[in-house]
């Protein structure tokens, strides 16, 4: 268990900042969600001052003391950013390096060479899937779609066809697959294990890929059929360079840090003691931290130089890949600040005895309350953050394998029906050309699947684990 891990538990067992009933507790909840939807939909606010507003209006209708929401906000950002801030930055860092040298261009280009007609669609699957591991979602539309508008326009392919199973792969990873900045701060909130949590989410998330992908591209491509927008193919990113990095070497780099993971949680499960030297090895080498800053430091010799970049370069790279990051990391934080405050006032007792009056299933709850916040919000990471924060007490007394599954649970029901409040649904509308009505039929249904086909997986691993 990680520090953060401890101190977020530790406050969850402190006592609340106000003495409000639970009939209380619930109407603030809702008013301060109610407080960042309006926010954010009706008055445009940036996501980071809704959630800062909407966390003092939670206090507020709860009856607690402003300073006392204040410090519970401010520590629950600190605790979050401290957590998580850096696995982004290096998160992003990989990413700028694997856009800028070439790298993804080759991976895209290997494959498509390899594929055709009733291939595609998986290969589409696979690019996704691949590229989006270290890649944020938003950066992954943004470098994956002008690729499935050249895919469909110049292999006459269906757009819907191409681009469901792309956008499939990057949602899934968003969502369920660390160390995405959602499932690491569930991670943390519920004192997971991350290679174990890693593992199963890649048992979950093959089965659900591939039914909300290729399996759904079928229904979308009949349902909406729609050209490539002719406008929105731009230039590919990789053109002008000299060279670029091989496929070999691109891949093994993007999975430098899923593989170092991975080695660390198989080597917990078979050796299990903390004082053997090899488990203390793979421990550290297998970190987050420094899983990815060991893919940077290869990917800026495998990627950067192999595509012919000077140190100067390389050092602009960095530089550039890190301003963008900066609203994300606020983002977060303050989605990890409302989810202390949520805690401090007591919602996380209260809905530990609501789960124990009702007989709901813990993963069946946490999906649920991962899905209301989406659908209220918007944001698959402030819904990851605000329900890990409040199942965070179920989490006492479960084995792993169950806390695993409940991240998983939390990250399924934070993909739930993306619609009019979430960006990735305007990227979307916007890239692809479709109007509202079609971007709900397609884009907002296959979440829907992704979510709800993830929960379903994630129940059956819990019969069996």
């Amino acid at each position: 268990m990680t520090s953060l891990s401890v101190e977020i538990l530790a406050a969850d067992a402190a006592e609340p900042i106000t003495s409000a009933g639970n009939a209380q507790l619930g109407i603030a909840v809702l008013a301060g969600i109610a407080v960042i939807v309006v926010l954010i939909t009706k008055f445009k606010l940036h996501a980071f001052l809704a959630l800062t507003i909407g966390s003092l209006a939670l206090g507020a209708f709860a009856g607690a003391p402003l300073a006392d929401t204040i410090k519970s906000f401010t520590t629950g950002l600190g605790n979050t950013v401290a957590g998580v801030g850096v696995l982004i930055a290096l998160g992003a860092i990989l990413g700028k390096l694997l856009a800028d040298s070439g790298g993804a261009d080759q991976i895209v280009d290997t494959i498509l060479a390899k594929a055709s007609g009733r291939a595609m669609p998986w290969a589409m699957v696979l690019i996704a899937s691949v590229i989006g591991l270290p890649l944020f979602f938003e950066v992954g539309i943004v470098l994956l779609i002008p690729v499935v508008l050249l895919v469909a326009k110049r292999g006459n392919y269906s757009l819907m066809r191409i681009g469901i199973p792309a956008l499939a792969g990057l949602s899934v990873m968003h969502g369920l697959i660390p160390p995405h900045p959602g499932p690491l701060v569930a991670i943390d909130a519920v004192g997971a294990n991350l290679g174990v949590t890693l593992a199963l989410g890649l048992v979950v998330a093959i089965p659900t890929v591939i039914i909300a992908g290729p399996v759904f591209s079928r229904y979308a491509a009949r349902w909406v059929d729609i050209p490539a927008p002719e406008n929105m193919i731009p230039v590919r990113p990789s053109e002008g360079l000299e060279k670029r990095p091989g496929f070999g070497i691109t891949v093994a780099t993007v999975m430098l840090p899923v593989v170092l993971m991975l080695v660390k949680a198989l080597v917990d499960i078979v050796v299990d003691d903390p004082e053997n030297g090899v488990q203390k090895v793979t421990d550290v080498i297998g970190s987050p931290l420094i899983a990815l800053l060991a893919a940077v430091i290869v990917g800026m010799f495998t990627l950067g130089r192999a595509a012919g970049f000077t140190k100067e370069r390389l050092s602009t790279t960095v530089e550039k890949s890190l301003a963008p990051i900066a609203g994300v990391l606020l983002i977060v934080g303050a989605g990890g600040g409302f989810k202390q405050t949520l805690i401090d006032i007591g919602v996380g007792q209260m809905i530990l005895e609501f789960s124990e009056n009702w007989s709901i299933p813990a993963l069946l709850l946490a999906w649920l309350i991962a899905v209301a916040i989406r659908l209220a919000t918007g944001s698959a990471t402030v819904a990851t953050i605000s329900a890990a924060g409040l199942v965070a007490p179920l989490a006492e007394g479960m084995s792993t394998s169950e806390t695993a599954l409940l991240v998983l649970a939390i990250g399924a029901g934070s993909l739930f029906f993306s619609h009019v409040n979430d960006a990735g649904f305007w990227l979307v509308k916007e890239y692809f050309g479709m109007t509202v009505g079609q971007t709900i039929k397609t884009w907002s249904v296959m979440e829907t699947i992704i979510s709800v086909v993830g929960i379903g997986f994630v129940l059956l691993l819990s019969l069996v684990l």
